[in-house]
């Protein structure tokens, strides 16, 4: 079965307790479990990762990578600001959606940037957990084609 990373930035671990407008109502556990399910039908196996240290997300994908098929990551604040996250990415090789659950480009200024977007084949973002499963779509349908 493909793999795919499900990779939670900082401060995502407080889901279901942050602010609910912007974040939603589910738990991290609950999101998660959303996409696993999703994930299968489509033939992947998910495996999930949350920290709040910039370091760990990047030993993560660097230990993970050769021996999965895509990424899901929501970088959290680092979106905004970590090339050495948007390197990792890139030198992971292997497809990349970036997903957000509020809607960056309606926030403050400083969330419209993102230094992670450019090392993804795509972003979501702004539809809460639909931003997830979109991602999941958007990185199936590249791992489909990829093959074809």
């Amino acid at each position: 079965m493909k793999t795919i990373l499900l990779i939670h930035g900082p401060n995502l671990n407080l889901l279901g307790k942050r602010d609910q407008a912007h974040y939603g109502s589910l738990t991290l556990k609950k999101l998660e479990a959303i996409v696993k399910a999703e994930a299968k039908v489509l033939g992947y196996r998910i495996l999930p990762f949350q920290s709040n240290h910039e370091g760990e997300l990047i030993d993560f994908i660097q230990k993970n990578s050769e021996k999965t098929d895509g990424i899901l990551i929501n970088p959290g604040a680092l979106t905004h600001y970590s090339y050495s996250l948007h390197d990792a990415i890139i030198d992971a090789r292997i497809p990349t959606v970036e997903v957000h659950l509020s809607d960056i480009n309606k926030r403050e200024s400083w969330r419209k940037i993102s230094v992670t977007k450019p090392a993804c084949i795509g972003q979501k973002f702004g539809k809460k957990e639909k931003s997830y499963l979109e991602g999941l779509t958007l990185l199936h349908k590249k791992l489909t084609t990829k093959k074809s």
